[in-house]
């Protein structure tokens, strides 16, 4: 299982999606007042919630799930090959939704004089595990058509 190169692809999206899911994603400033957007809420520097978004952090759990439950699926390629696709809309709806929700912080703070706002790194994350994802689908395809082909053989 994990001499195989669609297991290290599958292993770097969960830790790209974790990473994610743990970090500070976009930033919002002004009047001296500063504000984080995380997985699951957007919260000001002293720790209160200023705007849920529980959406963004269940749809980024379920993105770093997923890849591990593929990984043990192994000997079922085509079930394998389904679930990335799931992981791909998966990571879609995910960068979808922090779009969202920097746009809606962003309209929070824009009420304050003075407001700034700015990304993070760590945003474009399930667009770079988007890559990895399908990486993972091409190689997965790849060995199904190698056991086809020598099924065929015999």
């Amino acid at each position: 299982m994990i001499q195989r190169i669609q297991t290290l692809y599958l292993l770097v999206v969960t830790v790209l999606m974790s990473v994610t899911l743990f970090t500070r994603l976009a930033w919002f400033g002004g009047s001296g007042e500063e504000f984080w957007l995380y997985a699951f809420a957007l919260k000001g520097s002293d720790g209160e919630v200023l705007h849920s978004a529980v959406y963004l952090g269940i749809l980024l759990v379920l993105a770093t799930v997923l890849p591990l439950v593929t990984l043990f699926l192994y000997r079922r390629r085509m079930l394998q090959i389904r679930m990335c696709v799931v992981e791909m809309v998966f990571l879609v709806g995910s960068a979808v939704m922090e779009g969202i929700y920097y746009y809606l912080g962003s309209r929070v703070v824009s009420d304050l004089a003075l407001s700034a706002h700015g990304v993070r790194a760590t945003i474009i994350l399930p667009l770079v595990g988007l890559l990895f994802v399908w990486l993972a689908a091409r190689a997965i395809f790849r060995d199904e058509l190698l056991v086809r082909s020598v099924d065929r053989i015999r």
